[in-house]
């Protein structure tokens, strides 16, 4: 799961990088209507399964929204078929 999660934490940071390229380029106002708000969240979930101690009775459930939101880097080189929920 560790992968799996430094595979978000990637995929986040590069998509965060050419967000920050089309503010550059094109200025704020180009990002209305992005999904950059979506990626903090993916981040905050990410940080969150780490820190959580796997004791915990949400931690199975959060490693399952995870596993479903890398789902949309499927096509990602670096994804693998066993995060496939």
């Amino acid at each position: 799961m560790d992968d799996l999660v430094r595979f978000l934490r990637d995929r986040n940071m590069a998509d965060n990088h050419a967000y920050a390229e089309v503010a550059h380029r094109f200025g704020g106002d180009a990002l209305l209507d992005s999904h950059l708000p979506m990626l903090d969240l993916v981040d905050m979930l990410a940080r969150q399964y780490e820190a959580m101690d796997p004791a915990d009775a949400r931690h199975a459930g959060l490693a399952y929204a995870l596993n479903m939101l890398a789902q949309s880097y499927a096509e990602h080189p670096d994804y693998r078929p066993e995060w496939r929920p």
